[in-house]
C-alpha cells in the first residue's frame, strides 16, 4: 500500500472510529436522556457502518458480500436518523417522539426483510443497481425534509439583523456534513469511492471544531460575568425590570417554549443577556432555569386544576418542559409534592 493510500486510510478510519465511539456515547451515556441524543447516536452509528464498509471494500475488493449488504442497508437509516434528530432539536413537542422511534423501527424491519428475501450474495446486480439508486434517492428525500425543518434557521442565517446561536450552527453543521457525505457517495462513480469515507472525517472534525468553539464561547461568557459582577443594578431599575420581565413572560407565555434561552428572553426585553442574568442572580438569587421553571410549574398547576383529564406528558409539554423527568423534578422542587398528589389534593 502506497504512502498516499496509507494516509487516506488513516484519516478515514480515524473519523469512522471516533464516530463509532461517539455513537455509543450519545446512545447510552449522554445526559439528559433526550430523544435527540438517541437520534444523533443512531445517525453516527449508521454513518460509521457505512464508512467502515466503504473503507474495507476500497482496500479489499474481495470483501464478503454480507458486509457490503450491511453497509448499504445502513444507508436506509441515515436519512431518517438525520431528519428525526433535527426535528427533535427544533420541535417543541416531546410527546410525538415515540412515534418517531416506531418509524425508525419500521425502516429497520423493512431493511431486514428485504435483505433476507434478496441477499446481496444472490442478487448483486439488484443491490448494485435498483437498490443503490433507491437508497440514494431516499437519503436525498430526507435531506430535503431536514432542510424544510431547518427553514427558520436558514432564514436567520440569511438575515443581516439576526445572529446564529451555537445551537443553530451545530444543527447546520450536522445537516451540511451529512449532505456532503451523501454528495460524495452519489458522485462516487465519477470520482473516488473512498471520497465518501474521507468526507465523513471532514464532517466529523468540523463538528469537533464547533465543540471547541462552544467551549471558547463559554469562557468568554464567564469573563463577561466577572467583568460586570462589580456593577450592581439600581433598586428602582431592578424593580422596573422585574415587572417588565414578569409582564413579558406572562403575556406571551415565552416559558412554554422548551428551548427558551437567556439570550432569547433578554432580546424580548431589549436588554443585554448579562444584565438579565445579573438581575436574576442578585435580586432573586435564582438561576435562569430555576426562574423559568417556576412559571412552567405555575402553568402546570393551572392545567392540572382546569384540565385534569389530560395525560401528564401533555401537561408537561403544554407547560414548556422538554421531558417528563424534567417536569417531575421541577414540580417537586417548586411545590414539594408530585403532580399526581397535587391533583389529588385539588380534587379533594
Amino acid at each position: 500500500m502506497g504512502f498516499d493510500k496509507q494516509l487516506l486510510f488513516f484519516f478515514s478510519a480515524l473519523g469512522a472510529f471516533n464516530s463509532s465511539l461517539l455513537s455509543l456515547y450519545f446512545l447510552f451515556f449522554a445526559r439528559p436522556r433526550h430523544s435527540s441524543n438517541h437520534f444523533l447516536g443512531g445517525l453516527l452509528l449508521v454513518l460509521s457502518i457505512r464508512i467502515w464498509k466503504s473503507l474495507f471494500f476500497y482496500f479489499n475488493p474481495d470483501l464478503a458480500k454480507v458486509y457490503l449488504q450491511i453497509g448499504l442497508s445502513a444507508c436506509f437509516l441515515i436519512g431518517p436518523m438525520l431528519y428525526f434528530y433535527i426535528k427533535s432539536k427544533v420541535s417543541k413537542q416531546d410527546s410525538i417522539h415515540a412515534k418517531w422511534y416506531w418509524q425508525i423501527g419500521a425502516w429497520l424491519v423493512l431493511v431486514i426483510i428485504i435483505g433476507f428475501i434478496y441477499p446481496y450474495a444472490t442478487y448483486p446486480e439488484l443491490w448494485g443497481g435498483a437498490f443503490y439508486k433507491i437508497i440514494n434517492y431516499q437519503w436525498l428525500g430526507f435531506i430535503i425534509l431536514s432542510s424544510l425543518a431547518l427553514k427558520q434557521t436558514f432564514q436567520k442565517a440569511i438575515a443581516k439583523n439576526q445572529k446564529l446561536s451555537y445551537h443553530d450552527i451545530w444543527l447546520l453543521s450536522v445537516f451540511f456534513g451529512v449532505t456532503i457525505i451523501w454528495l460524495a457517495y452519489f458522485t462516487a462513480s465519477y470520482t473516488s469511492y473512498a471520497l465518501g469515507a474521507l468526507s465523513f472525517s471532514f464532517a466529523l472534525y468540523l463538528s469537533v471544531l464547533l465543540l471547541i468553539y462552544k467551549r471558547k464561547q463559554s469562557f468568554v461568557s464567564v469573563e463577561k460575568k466577572e467583568k460586570y459582577a462589580s456593577s450592581k443594578i439600581a433598586s428602582d431599575e431592578a424593580t422596573d425590570l422585574l415587572k417588565k420581565l414578569d409582564q413579558t413572560l406572562t403575556e406571551h407565555k415565552l416559558y412554554t417554549n422548551p428551548n427558551l434561552t437567556l439570550s432569547q428572553l433578554a432580546s424580548a426585553l431589549k436588554v443585554k443577556p448579562h444584565l438579565l442574568s445579573q438581575l436574576l442572580n442578585d435580586n432573586l438569587s435564582k438561576s435562569f432555569s430555576q426562574y423559568i421553571n417556576e412559571y412552567r410549574v405555575r402553568e402546570a398547576k393551572l392545567l392540572l386544576q382546569t384540565e385534569g383529564n389530560l395525560k401528564m406528558e401533555i401537561i408537561a409539554e403544554k407547560s414548556g418542559f422538554n421531558s417528563n423527568s424534567t417536569f417531575y423534578a421541577a414540580f417537586k422542587k417548586v411545590t414539594n409534592t408530585t403532580p399526581a398528589k397535587f391533583t389529588q389534593s385539588v380534587n379533594h
